[in-house]
C-alpha cells in the first residue's frame, strides 16, 4: 500500500511539473526559514542547561523597597557570602565572584589581555564547567593559583602542558596553573578566559575593607540547594539577612533567582519579573509558524484548485471499493511525502546559508545530526507540516461522490472556491502582519538610534585602566597633549558607554521618604571637555579651585527631580558628607538607549579606577595616529599592550538585540512574501487556464485586453482588501503591546497601514496581472476550437 501511494505521488509530481515545483519550492523555503529560526530559538533556550546541577543553582538577588517602588539587582554586600553558608541547612554551597574584568596575562614576555573572574573555591563545584586538567574542589584553594581555558592555555604556552607553569597577572602576581577548562560555551551566562582565586582578591585593601560592610553592593553571590523544592523555605530564611545588618533606611530583601531563567527572564519591573530575551524567542517562533502556515496554504490552495483533475481518480477508486478513510490516508501520505522531499531540500538550503546566517545572528549554530532530539523534531515538523498542508485537500477530494464524478456532473474546482478564498485571505493577512511589524520595528530602531547622546562620539577612544596607567597618568597625559596627537584626556570610574556605579543623593527640601538613584561618575579633570559634554550652568572641575575635591556636578535629569530654585552653590548630601554643586551638565545617554536618561552626578576622584578616555586629534591617517599614540603609551606603561575601544563602536553594542530583530524580520518577511508570491502565481495561472474558454468567448464578443485583465484581477484584489481590513487592527494591537516594553518608543503612525495595504495589493496584482495578460492575449480560436 505504501509503495502504491509513493508511486502515485511521484506520478502526480512528474505529471504536473510547474505546480510540483511551486509546492516543493514554497514548502522548502518555509521549512528552511523555520529550521534557521528554530536553531536560534533552541540556542537561546539552551543557555546554561549544560550544568549538571542547573535546576539547583541560583543567583542571590536583592530587592530594595522604598516609597511605592521596588528595585531588583544582583549586586550584594560582601558579608552576604559568609552569612548564607550557615543560614539554612538546605543551602549546600555558596560562591562569590566579582563582575569580571580584563587582566594582563604574560609568560616569557608574551603579554595578552584576557577576561577573568575572581571566584571563590566553591564556584567550580557548583558550576561544573568541564575541566580538562585539575580537580574542581582544589583548583582554586591556593591564593597563588589560576585556572585557564584551553584557548588561553594555547595563547600562553602554545602546545606545551600548562599545568604547574607560572603566569604573571597584571604585572604583579605570579600564579601557578592548577586547572585547564574547556573553552566556555557560547550559550553560557558566564563568559571568561580564566579564573582567579577569591583568596587572592581578599589580600587587597579594597576587599579587606568590605568584609564587614553591609551597605556597599558590589559583589555577585550564588547558592546551590540540595533540593530545588526547598527554594521557598530557603528564601524565607534568608530574606532579611542584609536588612538586619545594614544601616540604610529602606527595606532590603534577598531572594533566589534560578540559573535556568537568567538568560530569558531576567528583566524586572518594580520587583516583578517582566520577561527579557524570551520575548524575542516568542516573536521569532511566531514568525516561523507564520511562514510555515503561508507555505502550507500554498499547498492547500493549489491542491484544491486542481481537484477537478483528480476527481475521476477518486471516482474510480471509490467505485472499485476504496473507502473514504483510505482515500484520506492516500492524500495525506502524498502530502507528507512532498513535505519530506521539501524538508530534505530545506536541510540542504539551511546548510548552505548557515555560514551567512551565523554572521547575521552572531552565533555558531549548526545542525547536530547525531542528536535524537533533532530527528524527533524533524519528524514532528514533517508530520505537522504534511498533515496541516494535506488535511483540507484530503478531506475535500475524498468527499466526491463517484457517480457524479464519473458522469462529469461535478466541477470540483468551483466547489472549493470559498474555502480557497479564505486561505488566500489568511495568507495575505499573515504577510500584511509581517510587513507592518517590520516597518514599526525599523521605526523603533531609528528612534533610539537618533536620540541625542549628550556627548561627542567622534574620535573618542577608551582604554581600560591598570596600575601602570594610574601611576604614570599625569606624565602620560602631558606627553600626549604636547605631541598634538590628542585634543583632551581624562579618566573615570566607567567608560562613557557604560554605568558601573549608582548611589543615592540628598538635597535641601527632599522629602524624607524619597529615594532617587543617581548614576555615579568619579572622574579626573577635563572630563566634560574630553567627552564633549555641555556645561549648561556653572563650571567643570578646575585645578584653580582646591575646594573642588568636595564639589559635585549634576545632570539636567537630576535637576529636574530636585527642583532647586538657585542650584549653584547648593550643598548636596553624599555618603554622609556635604558636596557643593558647582555645575549643571547636559543629559548623557550612557545606559540603555530604550530608557530615559537617569539622573547623574560627577565627583572629582581620579583614584576610582575604571578607564582612560582620549579625544583624538583630527587626522586623515588614523592608523598612523594610533601607532604614534601607542609608542607613547608603551613608553610609560611597557608591561601592558596598547588596546583601545572606539566609543561609537561600543555604544552600537547596545543595539545588538534590536538590530538582530530588524535583520531577521527583514529577511524572513521577504521570504514570506516570496512564498506568497509563488503560491499566488500558481493559483492565478491555474485560474487563467480554467477560464480559457470564457476569455475566448469574451474576446470574440469584443472584450478588450484591459477589461479581461481587470475582470481576472478583481477577485484577487477583493481578497487582499479583506485581508488588510482584518489584519491591520490585529497588527496595531500586537505592535502596541510589543512597544509597551520600551519607555522610549515610536508612535504607530496611521500612514503605515494604507501604504502597507497598497504595497500588498500591488504585489498581488503583479503576479495576477502577468497571468491575466497571458490569457487575454492568447488567440481565442485555439481556446474555442473544440466547441
Amino acid at each position: 500500500m505504501l509503495k502504491n501511494y509513493t508511486l502515485v505521488a511521484l506520478r502526480n509530481l512528474l505529471k504536473n511539473k510547474i505546480y510540483s515545483f511551486i509546492n516543493i519550492t514554497g514548502l522548502s523555503i518555509g521549512l528552511t526559514c523555520s529550521i534557521l529560526i528554530l536553531l536560534w530559538v533552541q540556542d537561546e533556550m539552551s543557555f546554561d542547561t549544560f550544568h549538571p546541577k542547573a535546576d539547583r543553582l541560583y543567583q542571590v538577588w536583592l530587592q530594595a523597597r522604598w516609597e511605592e517602588e521596588i528595585g531588583s539587582q544582583t549586586s550584594l554586600p560582601l558579608p552576604t557570602y559568609e552569612a548564607l553558608k550557615t543560614a539554612n541547612s538546605h543551602i549546600e554551597r555558596v560562591a562569590v565572584s566579582d563582575w569580571g574584568s580584563n587582566h594582563l596575562l604574560s609568560v616569557d614576555e608574551n603579554p595578552i589581555i584576557k577576561q577573568g573572574l575572581f571566584v571563590s573555591e566553591e564556584f567550580l563545584q557548583m558550576f561544573e564547567f568541564p575541566l580538562l586538567k585539575g580537580e574542581a574542589p582544589t583548583t582554586l584553594n591556593d591564593p597563588s593559583s589560576i585556572v585557564i581555558t584551553q584557548s588561553t592555555a594555547r595563547a600562553l604556552f602554545d602546545e606545551e602542558d600548562p599545568m604547574g607553569k607560572v603566569v604573571r597577572v597584571d604585572d604583579k602576581y605570579d600564579l601557578k596553573v592548577t586547572g585547564v577548562l574547556e573553552d566556555v560555551a557560547t550559550n553560557s551566562s558566564f563568559q571568561f578566559d580564566f579564573l582567579l582565586p577569591w583568596k587572592l582578591n581578599e589580600q587587597t585593601d579594597w576587599i579587606k575593607g568590605q568584609q564587614q560592610e553591609w551597605d556597599n553592593h558590589s559583589f555577585q553571590v550564588y547558592a546551590e540547594l540540595d533540593d530545588a523544592s526547598q527554594k521557598a523555605a530557603v528564601e524565607n530564611s534568608i530574606r532579611d539577612i542584609v536588612d538586619k545588618h545594614g544601616k540604610l533606611d529602606f527595606k532590603r530583601e534577598l531572594f533566589l533567582y534560578p540559573l535556568l531563567r537568567w538568560r530569558l527572564y531576567s528583566n524586572f519591573e518594580n520587583g516583578v519579573e517582566e520577561g527579557g530575551m524570551i520575548e524575542y524567542v516568542q516573536l521569532f517562533t511566531i514568525i516561523a509558524v507564520f511562514i510555515l502556515l503561508i507555505a502550507c496554504i500554498n499547498f492547500m490552495n493549489l491542491a484544491t484548485a486542481r481537484s477537478e483533475r483528480r476527481a475521476r481518480e477518486v471516482g474510480i477508486r471509490k467505485s472499485v471499493g476504496s473507502r473514504r478513510r483510505e482515500l484520506v490516508i492516500q492524500f495525506m501520505s502524498e502530502s507528507v511525502f512532498i513535505t519530506l522531499l521539501a524538508f530534505l531540500i530545506a536541510i540542504l538550503l539551511a546548510e548552505l546559508v548557515l555560514p551567512y546566517y551565523n554572521n547575521l545572528v552572531d552565533k555558531k549554530l549548526f545542525i547536530d545530526y547525531t542528536s535524537w532530539q533533532f530527528w524527533l523534531a524533524s519528524l514532528s515538523v514533517i508530520l505537522f507540516t504534511g498533515m496541516v498542508a494535506g488535511s483540507y485537500p484530503a478531506l475535500y477530494l475524498s468527499s466526491f461522490q463517484p457517480v457524479k464524478v464519473l458522469k462529469g456532473k461535478i466541477k470540483a474546482g468551483k466547489e472549493a472556491v470559498t474555502p480557497r478564498k479564505v486561505l488566500v485571505i489568511l495568507q495575505f493577512g499573515f504577510s500584511i502582519l509581517l510587513i507592518i511589524g517590520t516597518i514599526v520595528i525599523y521605526q523603533q530602531i531609528q528612534l533610539v538610534q537618533d536620540r541625542e547622546l549628550g556627548y561627542t562620539q567622534e574620535n573618542l577612544i577608551t582604554i581600560d585602566s591598570n596600575d601602570g596607567l594610574q601611576q604614570n597618568y599625569e606624565v602620560l597625559k602631558n606627553d600626549l597633549l604636547q605631541s598634538g596627537l590628542v585634543e583632551a584626556m581624562t579618566r573615570s570610574n566607567s567608560p562613557i558607554t557604560n554605568i558601573y556605579s549608582n548611589n543615592f543623593l540628598g538635597w535641601p527640601g527632599k522629602p524624607e521618604e524619597q529615594r532617587v538613584i543617581f548614576t555615579t561618575i568619579a572622574a579626573d579633570y577635563d572630563y566634560t571637555e574630553t567627552m564633549g559634554i555641555k556645561v549648561l550652568e556653572g563650571r567643570d572641575f578646575s585645578k584653580d579651585f582646591a575646594s573642588d575635591t568636595t564639589a559635585i556636578l549634576v545632570n539636567q535629569a537630576g535637576m529636574d527631580i530636585m527642583q532647586l530654585e538657585d542650584p549653584l552653590g547648593t550643598q548636596l548630601d553624599l555618603w554622609g558628607e556635604k558636596r557643593t554643586l558647582i555645575g549643571i551638565v547636559d543629559n548623557v545617554l550612557m545606559g540603555s538607549p530604550y530608557q530615559p536618561v537617569s539622573p547623574m552626578f560627577v565627583i572629582l576622584n581620579p583614584e576610582w579606577r575604571g578607564s582612560v578616555t582620549l579625544r583624538l586629534a583630527k587626522t586623515n591617517d588614523l592608523p598612523d595616529l594610533l601607532a604614534r599614540i601607542k609608542e607613547i603609551f608603551i613608553k610609560h606603561n611597557p608591561a601592558y599592550p596598547f588596546e583601545y575601544k572606539f566609543a561609537d563602536e561600543e555604544f552600537q553594542k547596545k543595539y545588538i538585540t534590536i538590530n538582530l530583530t530588524k535583520r531577521l524580520a527583514n529577511v524572513f518577511t521577504a521570504l514570506a512574501l516570496l512564498i506568497t508570491g509563488l503560491g499566488l502565481f500558481g493559483l492565478a495561472s491555474y485560474m487563467a487556464e480554467q477560464r480559457t474558454k470564457e476569455i475566448g468567448i469574451r474576446k470574440v464578443l469584443g472584450a478588450s485586453v484591459v477589461s479581461i485583465v481587470s475582470l481576472m484581477s478583481k477577485d484577487f484584489s477583493r481578497l487582499v482588501i479583506i485581508a488588510f481590513v482584518i489584519s491591520a487592527p490585529l497588527a496595531w494591537l500586537a505592535l502596541s503591546t510589543y512597544l509597551e516594553r520600551y519607555p522610549i518608543r515610536t508612535d504607530i503612525h496611521w500612514w503605515i497601514f494604507p501604504i502597507t495595504g497598497v504595497v500588498a495589493l500591488l504585489f498581488a496584482l503583479a503576479f495576477v496581472t502577468t497571468q491575466a495578460l497571458r490569457a487575454a492575449q492568447a488567440n481565442p480560436v485555439k481556446a474555442l476550437r473544440s466547441e
